[in-house]
C-alpha cells in the first residue's frame, strides 16, 4: 500500500513531464561544402581594379604598362582588366560606350591597341609576378556582335519575337542561356584568352544572371587548361561549390557607408560575420572593397561615401576576413566620379596613399591570419563596454595574431576591453609603437582612429 501511495504520484509526474511540449532544438545552419580548389597563388593575395581607358592619357595597354614596375612595388598580386573587347557602336551610350556591350569576344579594343599590345602587357606582368584576370560579359552583347543576325535563336525575346536588353542597359540585348549551343561558344571564348595570351582567369559581370551550370562546366574546362581564378559579380553561396573562387561582399560593403553616415554601428559587422559564417562555405573568399568602377561612377567616390572614415574602412577591408580591393586611383586619394562613357583620364596627382597601401599590401601578404579562405585566420571579435562604437578583434593562425582597435565614430572614445584573449606584447604596424595590453585594459581612440597590431 505505501509502495502504491510513493508510485502513483511518480506515474503522473512522468506521465506530466512526457506530455509536457519539448522545446524545439536550434540547429545552426550548415554551410554548404566547396568543391573549388583555390590556385596556390592566391592565399595572400589582394586584387587591383584597372581601368585601361582612364588609367592614362592615351588610355591604351602599352600606355598602362609603364605602371607595372609601381604596382609591383606597391604590393598587388591579381590585376583584374575591365573588358578589353572591342566596344558595340550601335544603340551606343555616350561616345565611346560602355566597355561591357562586347562587339566582339575574341578581339580587342582598337581603343586601347592591338592583339599584340595585350599579349605584351601579360607577358610583362607575368615576368613581374603579377596574374592577370579579365572582365568577361557572359550575359548579353552589343547589338552589332554578328551573333544578333548569325544566331538570334542565342537572345532572350519578348512576346512579339522582338530581341530584348536586360534592365535599362539599352545599349546591350539579353542572352538566352536555354540554348545550350551558346553555352559552347561562350566556353570557347573563355578558352581563347587563356590559349592565345595565357590569362589566368575572370571576373564575371553580373554572374548570376547567367545559369549556375553554365560556370560549372566553364571552370572545370578552364581548370583543364591551367589553374584559373574566378570572381563572380555576386554574392550568391552557390556560387562558390563548383564555378568560383571569390565573390563580391557587397552588404559589408554597404554596412561601411552607413556606419559613416551615423546609420549603422560595429554590431552590424558582427552580425554580419556571424550570418556569412553559416551560409558560405567555409572556404570561399569574399572580395571586401570600399570602392570600384560602379561605386565611383554610380555612387559617388570613397570620400563623397565615407568622409573621414576612408582609412578606417580601407584596414578593415583588408584585416577583415576576404580579400582587399583596391580600384585604379584608389591609391592617389583621387576624388572625382569618372564619366563611364567618355574618356576621363585619372589625375594622379601625387600619389599621397601610396605608402598606406604599401603597408596594408605588405601586411596581407606577410602573416598568414590575415590570408584568404581557410588558410587565414578565424575573426573573433573582442566584447568591449562600447561594443557598438568601438570595433575590436583578432586574428590568429600558426602562431601569429593580428589584434586590430577601430573608432567607428566621428567622436573620441574609451572604453574598456573584456576577456584576456588580446593580452600580450604587440608593435603597431604603421607607427612601430610598442604596446602591451592586459586583461581589463582601457583604450582611447581619436575619431575614426585605428591601430593594428603585431603579436611580438
Amino acid at each position: 500500500m505505501h509502495f502504491l501511495l510513493v508510485l502513483i504520484p511518480l506515474i503522473a509526474i512522468f506521465i506530466i513531464v512526457s506530455c509536457a511540449p519539448k522545446k524545439k532544438e536550434v540547429r545552426k545552419p550548415v554551410p554548404p561544402e566547396s568543391f573549388v580548389v583555390h590556385p596556390e597563388w592566391s592565399k595572400s593575395a589582394n586584387i587591383y581594379e584597372v581601368n585601361i581607358r582612364q588609367y592614362t592619357p592615351e588610355g591604351t595597354f602599352a600606355a598602362f604598362q609603364q605602371h607595372l614596375p609601381r604596382l609591383k612595388e606597391l604590393g598587388v598580386k591579381i590585376l583584374w582588366l575591365m573588358p578589353v573587347n572591342p566596344v558595340g557602336e550601335k544603340n551606343r551610350k555616350g561616345t565611346l560606350g560602355s566597355y561591357y556591350a562586347v562587339r566582339d569576344y575574341k578581339a580587342v579594343n582598337p581603343e586601347f591597341g592591338t592583339m599584340d599590345d595585350f599579349k605584351q602587357l601579360v607577358s610583362k606582368a607575368h615576368e613581374l609576378g603579377f596574374k592577370i584576370i579579365l572582365d568577361w560579359v557572359a550575359n548579353h552583347t552589343a547589338w552589332d556582335n554578328p551573333w544578333i543576325t548569325e544566331h538570334p535563336e542565342w537572345y532572350t525575346v519578348d512576346s512579339l519575337g522582338k530581341l530584348v536588353s536586360p534592365f535599362d542597359w539599352t545599349d546591350v540585348a539579353d542572352l538566352n542561356y536555354e540554348n545550350k549551343v551558346l553555352w559552347d561558344e561562350m566556353i570557347s571564348a573563355l578558352k581563347f584568352w587563356i590559349t592565345e595570351a595565357d590569362v589566368d582567369g575572370y571576373r564575371c559581370d553580373v554572374a548570376g544572371m547567367v545559369p549556375n551550370e553554365f560556370w560549372e562546366r566553364a571552370r572545370k574546362e578552364l581548370d583543364e587548361m591551367k589553374p584559373v581564378f574566378m570572381l563572380a559579380e555576386a554574392e550568391q553561396p552557390d556560387h562558390h561549390i563548383r564555378a568560383f573562387d571569390m565573390s563580391y561582399a557587397w552588404e559589408l560593403h554597404h554596412i561601411y557607408n552607413s556606419i559613416a553616415k551615423g546609420e549603422k554601428n560595429a554590431m552590424d559587422i558582427v552580425k554580419y560575420f556571424a550570418k556569412q559564417d553559416t551560409v558560405f562555405p567555409a572556404d570561399a573568399y569574399r572580395m571586401n572593397f570600399i570602392t570600384n568602377h560602379d561605386e565611383n561612377s554610380w555612387k559617388g567616390t570613397e570620400k563623397t561615401r565615407l568622409r573621414d572614415a576612408v582609412n578606417t574602412m580601407a584596414v578593415l577591408t583588408f584585416t577583415l576576413p576576404g580579400m582587399p580591393l583596391v580600384y585604379s586611383g584608389q591609391e592617389s586619394a583621387f576624388n572625382e566620379r569618372l564619366k563611364f562613357f567618355e574618356k576621363d583620364t585619372i589625375d594622379w596627382k601625387d600619389y599621397r596613399l601610396e605608402p598606406f597601401y604599401s603597408k596594408l599590401f605588405a601586411l596581407k601578404h606577410a602573416y598568414q591570419p590575415l590570408w584568404n579562405g581557410s588558410w587565414g585566420g578565424r575573426l573573433e571579435r573582442i566584447p568591449t563596454s562600447a561594443d557598438s562604437l568601438v570595433f575590436a578583434f583578432i586574428r590568429e593562425k600558426e602562431g601569429d595574431r593580428i589584434f586590430v582597435l577601430t573608432n567607428l565614430t566621428g567622436k573620441v572614445q574609451e572604453s574598456k576591453l573584456k576577456g584576456d584573449t588580446f593580452a600580450g606584447r604587440y608593435k603597431e604596424w604603421f607607427t612601430e609603437e610598442e604596446a602591451t595590453y592586459e586583461k581589463g585594459a582601457i583604450v582611447r581612440l581619436k575619431p575614426w582612429e585605428y591601430k593594428v597590431y603585431i603579436l611580438k
